[in-house]
């Protein structure tokens, strides 16, 4: 007597758009972590790229494996790894989501990124808002002048390019202690960590000087913006106070739930 055979049930297919999160430090790992969670309806984690041997929730492959895999990249790890693979994945059809906005004061990068296609570029605005309302009054008039002032604590604005002597001026630091004045995309690149919030604001507002106070203060318990901006159809002045993430103090804890919130605009 024969016996019977039962044929393998077919899957369900999985269901919403594939993700892949281009790094998993401090916003990458939240990322990930609140798209496991079923934070962001239509959207499933797919893979994780990482450099640093991190116990991941799900595979963790090449740059080149992801943009292969996904419908959604989530830029979450730097300048460099921006300009390294955001057009390869906008040329393959892939959307991405890009969080490093100080890489974007490259015009280069931008505007390749801008032609590239046919994935769709969107832009995180990561700690900073009241955007909407300053590109509005700009679109009007243009502001004759906008400042953004910046206080971390010391120890999240030193850097690498920095001489022994800087370091240790911010390291020992024990009153608030300007670290850079300049133009936004200036500050964006010399502290790429620091001040996407400057590239932000100068993205926000084309053609239009940025200038930028980055203020060390060892008291500070907050990550401070303060927005001022002086034009012919108003004045403008807001304040934003972050908390730092407790991984990395150099990033505002909001960050990988405005990143979040960009994702769910790219679905």
């Amino acid at each position: 007597m024969s016996q019977a055979t039962t044929a393998p049930r077919p899957q369900a297919p999985v269901k919403g758009k594939a993700v892949a999160v281009l790094g998993y430090g401090a916003i990458g790992s939240v990322v990930c972590d609140r798209l496991l969670a079923g934070a962001i309806p239509g959207a499933r984690l797919d893979c994780v790229v990482s450099l640093d041997g991190a116990d991941t929730p799900v595979p963790v492959v090449t740059a080149e494996e992801a943009i292969a895999r996904a419908d959604v990249l989530v830029e979450c790890a730097g300048h460099a790894a921006l300009a390294a693979h955001g057009l390869a994945a906008l040329n393959a059809g892939v959307d991405l989501v890009v969080s490093s906005a100080g890489a974007l004061t490259d015009k280069a990068l931008y505007d390749g990124l801008r032609a590239a296609g046919p994935g769709r570029l969107f832009l995180t605005t990561g700690a900073l808002g009241g955007l909407d309302l300053l590109a509005a009054a700009a679109s009007a008039a243009p502001f004759t002048s906008v400042r953004l002032t910046t206080t971390k604590t010391p120890r999240a604005l030193v850097q690498d390019w920095m001489d022994d002597a800087r370091k240790a001026e911010l390291t020992n630091a024990t009153a608030p202690l300007t670290v850079f004045r300049g133009p936004a995309e200036e500050a964006a690149g010399l502290f790429p960590r620091s001040l996407n919030v400057a590239a932000t604001l100068a993205l926000a507002l084309p053609g239009t000087p940025v200038e930028v106070e980055l203020v060390a203060d060892p008291a500070a318990d907050v990550v401070t913006h303060v927005v001022s901006a002086e034009g012919p159809v108003g004045s403008y002045r807001f304040e934003v106070r972050n908390l730092p993430s407790p991984e990395n103090p150099r990033t505002s804890r909001v960050v990988p739930y405005a990143v979040l919130r960009t994702l769910r605009d790219a679905l």
